[in-house]
């Protein structure tokens, strides 16, 4: 029996927005066009080489309920938070923050200058899970797999597993993700193995995507969402392609939002709000 694969179902070039201290990107998910894709609350992308646009970072704030995955591809960012972490990601790196029940923590720009460019993703978490303990994973380039396929492409395995069993550093038993970073040569193509019950998008960071065996077309800075059953697969178009993979399980429960809270219910939520003013994050 010939294998199912995913087909692309929707398409989103975002809005322009603006996060922390004037910080200016392009929300994909979590805008009104496309509120989420259960279990992904939020996709920014931010890349500019004008300090203006990212000097102001994103100054000390709080979350709870939910995961933040940030992964560079260009520049500096400082995290510090109130639990004593404090680290710098670069390019080609990935932080995987847990906040949980609460966290208060700052995203700076390590620099004056030149081009920062990368991504920030929203993981929501189950309801059993919403208030464990905060925590990290952390990984620079050099921890990430970066295997180089049979047709001369790339990937770069953040999360998930490949064919050939190789599997990403970031290990996540709430939504079991895969997070991965692929480059293809023109006309060449990359297949990837997703679970029925995960939600997948393809987002294209360069040249153009041929998805799925209908080809359908992806261009740069377009998020593509997926179909619900059978494989990924992603060809590139004559002039190259570098593109996200990236899909979580989906946790199927109410979801309440309260800015940087994300919990099941509206009390939830106030209770969040009342625990930060209280200081017991």
């Amino acid at each position: 029996m010939k294998k199912q694969t995913r087909r692309l179902i929707y398409q989103s070039e975002g809005i322009p927005a603006s996060d922390g201290d004037g910080v200016k990107l392009t929300r994909i998910i979590g805008s009104p066009e496309l509120e989420m894709l259960d279990p992904f609350l939020l996709l920014d992308v931010f890349e500019s080489d004008q300090p203006d646009d990212y000097i102001g970072g994103f100054p000390s704030h709080p979350h709870r309920g939910f995961e933040t995955v940030t992964y560079l591809l260009a520049g500096k960012m400082r995290h510090k938070d109130n639990a004593g972490n404090e680290g710098v990601i670069v390019p080609g790196g990935v932080q995987w923050m847990t906040a949980g029940r609460g966290i208060v923590h700052s995203e700076m720009p390590e620099q004056e200058n030149g081009l920062l460019k990368g991504f920030q993703l929203w993981v929501n978490l189950p309801a059993s899970k919403k208030m464990t303990a905060p925590g990290y994973q952390e990984f620079p380039p050099e921890s990430i797999p970066l295997v180089t396929l049979e047709n001369g492409g790339t990937v770069r395995l953040v999360a998930g597993e490949l064919a050939d069993h190789t599997v990403g550093p970031v290990t996540n038993e709430n939504t079991t993700p895969t997070f991965m970073d692929v480059t293809l040569p023109a006309g060449e193509t990359f297949k990837q193995f997703i679970k029925a019950d995960h939600s997948a998008f393809i987002f294209v960071i360069e040249g153009r995507a041929l998805v799925g065996e209908q080809k359908a077309p992806l261009i740069k800075g377009t998020l593509g969402i997926l179909s619900d059953t059978g494989d990924a697969v992603v060809q590139a178009s004559d002039t190259g392609a570098r593109f996200l993979i990236v899909a979580a399980k989906s946790i199927k429960e109410p979801v309440a939002r309260g800015g940087p809270f994300v919990m099941n219910t509206r009390a939830e939520v106030m209770q969040a709000f009342h625990d930060y003013q209280s200081n017991k994050f």
